[in-house]
């Protein structure tokens, strides 16, 4: 009897121990989750392939300095943004990162956040009149501009262009737009319409392609807000067998658009390098959250506010230099081949 107390006294010191060790293990573990720095990040949609791929950089990206990130999908819906956003500042997130569905319709959001004294980080599109502590995008203006300059070269003088666009709550929009016109100036080429794709509804790209169609004309160039509508304005080009005799010229280097561009039915697209932009912001994001300031060297004017502003540059791409800025970088040769058999 005496000889199992015995072991029993030894054993409780020991148990003792197990017991406080296990309590210190646990009580690092909720001050680490704790401490841990906490994103809340709320995209438009899901709907252009780029947005996906956005999200996957930039959540690994963060991880990778030790953040979590909450991804909301607003699906297009500006009250469910701003009801996403109301939700992140309940949940006391560091930083709040947003992928503007209406560059104007989020301010009251914005200031409300930083009410609760949240930073906010405006993703590729701007937010207006709301003074974000970040706005990070490529440089829009040279999108557009690389647009014209692509027309300029391959159309022949007087030729005539139709615009389809994205909606104009994107800011960005306005900004290509802008760029687009300047690079026409001092040519002969002609504007002959304009449409907006609401939403960025592709399908409008078809729409107003074969509206135009109708008329008994056929535009010499068509300038597309991005490679989703290209798509659609090329599948109404090839009802009347006439792809790959108009130009069209799209943005984002989506996998579609560079296999439309080898296989000759669209002439170009912008490569925009989404991994190089939401690595970019993660680090500056992550950083907010630490109490850092923004170190950018540019502003840019949101209506309101003189705002932070980090840019990156686009990159045009024709079949000429697919391979050398897309193919292995940022899709892989045998899906952009994918339909030419004699590669």
């Amino acid at each position: 009897m005496w000889k199992k107390y015995r072991i029993f006294l030894l054993l409780l010191p020991v148990c003792l121990l197990a017991g406080c060790a296990g309590e210190t293990v646990k009580k690092e573990n909720i001050e680490e989750e704790e401490s841990r720095i906490e994103i809340g990040m709320t995209f438009d949609s899901f709907l252009l392939e780029r947005w996906q791929r956005d999200r996957d950089v930039f959540v690994s990206a963060a991880q990778e300095l030790g953040a979590e990130v909450n991804v909301q999908n607003a699906n297009g819906d500006l009250e469910e943004q701003i009801s996403q956003i109301e939700y992140f500042i309940q949940k006391d997130m560091d930083v709040i990162v947003i992928v503007a569905i209406d560059s104007g319709g989020l301010s009251e959001a914005v200031e409300e956040a930083h009410r609760a004294g949240i930073p906010v980080v405006a993703y590729d599109r701007l937010i207006c009149d709301a003074d974000v502590d970040l706005y990070i995008s490529f440089d829009n203006e040279e999108v557009g501009r690389l647009m014209g300059e692509h027309m300029k070269e391959h159309l022949a003088e007087g030729g005539n262009i139709l615009q389809i666009c994205g909606p104009l709550a994107d800011n960005n929009v306005s900004l290509v737009m802008k760029g687009f016109a300047e690079a026409l100036e001092n040519s002969n080429l002609t504007v002959i319409g304009t449409e907006h794709a609401e939403g960025w509804l592709a399908e409008t790209g078809f729409a107003a392609t074969d509206a135009y169609l109708d008329t008994g004309e056929i535009p010499d160039g068509i300038m597309c807000g991005n490679d989703s509508i290209a798509g659609q304005a090329i599948r109404a080009l090839s009802e009347q067998r006439l792809a790959g005799s108009v130009c069209v010229v799209g943005q984002d280097a989506d996998l579609d658009a560079c296999q439309r561009i080898v296989e000759g039915t669209q002439c170009m697209t912008v490569y925009k390098p989404v991994e190089k932009l939401a690595r970019r912001a993660a680090e500056l994001t992550v950083g907010l959250a630490e109490g850092n300031m923004v170190a950018a060297t540019e502003t840019m004017n949101d209506g309101s506010y003189d705002v932070p502003y980090e840019r990156l540059d686009p990159v045009a791409v024709t079949k000429d230099n697919m391979d050398e800025v897309i193919t292995g970088k940022y899709h892989e040769e045998s899906d952009i081949y994918l339909n030419i058999r004699d590669r």
